[in-house]
């Protein structure tokens, strides 16, 4: 990463602005810093973002239900058109 100077000057922004905000991304586990080295992206827990990413998707497939009850759609219908869906995605 940038050191907090040198990203402050090339967006024209407060040194305790990009400070602060290296700060958060330290604290939300993103960054990690060396002292006398700079800060550096951490690497992420593989198994926390495919949880977060499995969240979403559930997340999706709960509205998708929602959206298909009045319409009086079946799991079959629906499967049926994911698989349609997938299918064309994957000819692309």
């Amino acid at each position: 990463m940038p050191s907090i100077r040198s990203l402050a000057k090339d967006l024209r922004i407060s040194v305790i602005t990009t400070k602060r905000a290296y700060d958060e991304l330290e604290k939300g586990g993103l960054l990690y810093t060396v002292a006398g080295k700079g800060c550096y992206v951490a690497p992420q827990d593989t198994a926390l973002v495919k949880e977060q990413h499995l969240r979403e998707i559930e997340s999706h497939i709960r509205k998708i239900l929602t959206l298909a009850e009045p319409l009086g759609l079946s799991q079959a219908e629906l499967f049926d058109l994911f698989r349609v869906v997938a299918e064309e995605e994957s000819n692309l």
